[in-house]
């Protein structure tokens, strides 16, 4: 399970446990969507701070990020796992293909 924070944070939780079992860091702003891929492999997180990061969870590693022009407020993933969607607050769209 993940959580996204108005601290700018993520965090992954053991539900069985009830303990968070690591805190992601690099949002400069808060963070308004986490979604994970169709695998659970990775982590798609959206910001206020117009970034979108794609983390590696088993290494809770960056392995890609984006940019937007609004902050981003939903991001969504196809179900092959290769693209993410993001829907930002100036009204943009934006699809990343991750097999780039």
């Amino acid at each position: 399970f993940s959580s996204a924070s108005f601290d700018s944070t993520v965090r992954l939780w053991d539900v069985e446990r009830g303990t968070c079992q690591s805190t992601l860091i690099k949002h400069s702003e808060p963070v308004y969507s986490v979604a994970f891929s169709p695998d659970g492999r990775l982590l798609a997180t959206g910001s206020f701070d117009k970034a979108i990061y794609i983390w590696d969870i088993a290494r809770a590693e960056i392995v890609h990020s984006y940019r937007g022009t609004g902050g981003i407020f939903e991001v969504c993933w196809n179900s092959r796992g290769t693209r993410v969607g993001a829907s930002a607050s100036d009204g943009t769209v934006c699809v990343l293909d991750l097999r780039k």
